[in-house]
């Protein structure tokens, strides 16, 4: 325990917990929570969101996975609204389940660094039954989301992230804002997932063909996608296969995505 009488940070989980107010309020106006609304807040730590979201919505649903935050926040609420708190891991959560009567998630969150991507992927996974999603992340995370082709930071979190989702990079916000201060900036980013990808794609496809195309950064399509799809179908899909995976916008992956999808209904 910490002076305060709440549970100190644990480096295992990545937390920082955000005490910054006018960080908060400015994280709440963006996201405008409403009564009635569906919403779920991921990692609430010492509870920086959780009063002000209760407070504008009346209830709130709260996915944590250390034990001593999930037994200290419901009785610090009581005053504010309905608070439900999931003693889980958001990365291996059901979320469809807290979708009741076809209400869509409103989700938001101040997410640990140590499983930011492959938690922000999990909920790719499901974003039929999501709204949007606004989060704390590492400013280099968010960049990378944001990132377009021929940037350094363009990767697969790119690509797949803005296949599936509209995307917004807010603001950034320091260390200080945090307690224990990270070493790094971070950045808040609002998520709009699309109700239709951008292109008619077989989505275990495009998944497989841009995993496989940035496996090896430096290497050439012609070398990273020899296993999926031989030169001439990459060509034949309008591509050089002289280029690498970060040359390639989103347009692009569609074509490869469809190859492959074309090259499997032949064997």
């Amino acid at each position: 325990m910490s002076a305060t009488g709440r549970p100190r940070a644990r480096k295992r989980f990545g937390q920082h917990f955000l005490h910054d107010r006018r960080v908060v309020e400015r994280i709440i106006a963006h996201f405008d929570p409403r009564p009635g609304e569906r919403i779920v807040e991921i990692g609430p730590g010492h509870g920086a969101l959780t009063g002000a979201l209760l407070d504008a919505c009346g209830r709130l649903d709260a996915i944590e996975l250390d034990r001593d935050l999930v037994s200290a926040l419901p009785g610090r609420y009581l005053d504010h609204g309905e608070l439900v708190v999931h003693s889980a891991d958001a990365v291996d959560f059901d979320f469809r389940q807290l979708a009741v009567r076809g209400t869509a998630l409103r989700i938001i969150g101040n997410l640990p660094y140590n499983i930011s991507t492959p938690l922000i992927f999990h909920l790719l996974e499901q974003r039929s039954v999501i709204n949007d999603m606004l989060f704390m992340l590492q400013r280099e995370v968010v960049e990378r989301m944001t990132a377009g082709a021929g940037n350094k930071t363009y990767g697969r979190l790119s690509v797949m992230v803005q296949f599936a989702c509209e995307v917004e990079n807010l603001f950034t916000v320091r260390p200080g804002a945090f307690q224990p201060p990270p070493k790094v900036d971070s950045a808040i980013v609002h998520l709009h997932p699309r109700r239709q990808l951008l292109h008619e794609v077989d989505p275990a496809d495009l998944a497989q063909v841009v995993k496989q195309a940035f496996a090896q950064r430096r290497k050439t399509l012609r070398n990273t996608l020899r296993d999926l799809l031989p030169a001439a179908a990459i060509e034949a899909a309008g591509i050089d296969p002289a280029q690498r995976a970060e040359q390639l916008g989103l347009d692009q992956f569609a074509a490869l995505a469809n190859a492959l999808t074309a090259r499997k209904s032949t064997f």
